[in-house]
């Protein structure tokens, strides 16, 4: 193991200082109840929903999840989200995350479990909706907010 010397560290307490107080923060903020981590790896996570039966549904193979159903509300947010998305119904991306990401269109704020799932309210829509279990495949934990946005299928 190398040591660094005394000397070298002199003027740079102020780094270690501020370093420390990064950690404290982390550490606290990181204590909150509706901390959210995410399942994968990825920030922004992508699915592709559908309409099937008359049912907006998604799959997403890596994941283990085929026809999942939105329903309880979700569903309707969906229509209104992708009124102006041409020929939505055979499919579109909705682009997904914990954090507020440049083009959200919606925030959706979470609000209560129940039945294995959460319930999120939109404040754009004064709607809410309840999100199945199936988003413990993206987020360990029910995020606070998920900000989603809808783009047309390429």
């Amino acid at each position: 193991m190398r040591t660094i010397p005394r000397s070298a560290l002199r003027g740079r307490g102020w780094f270690i200082g501020v370093a420390c107080v990064f950690i404290a923060a982390s550490i606290a903020l990181s204590s909150d109840a509706r901390e959210v981590s995410v399942a994968s790896s990825n920030s922004l996570m992508v699915i592709a929903p559908y309409r099937h039966n008359g049912m907006w549904v998604f799959d997403d193979p890596a994941v283990g999840l085929s026809r999942e159903p939105f329903i309880a509300g979700i569903d309707k947010m969906i229509d209104k989200l992708v009124a102006d998305i041409p020929h939505a119904e055979r499919g579109w991306k909705a682009i997904f995350s914990a954090s507020p990401f440049p083009g959200h269109e919606v925030k959706l704020e979470w609000r209560r479990e129940e039945s294995g799932g959460n319930w999120y309210y939109s404040e754009k829509y004064q709607m809410e909706g309840w999100l199945c279990p199936a988003l413990f495949k993206y987020f360990n934990k029910a995020p606070r907010d998920i900000y989603v946005r809808a783009e047309p299928k390429s």
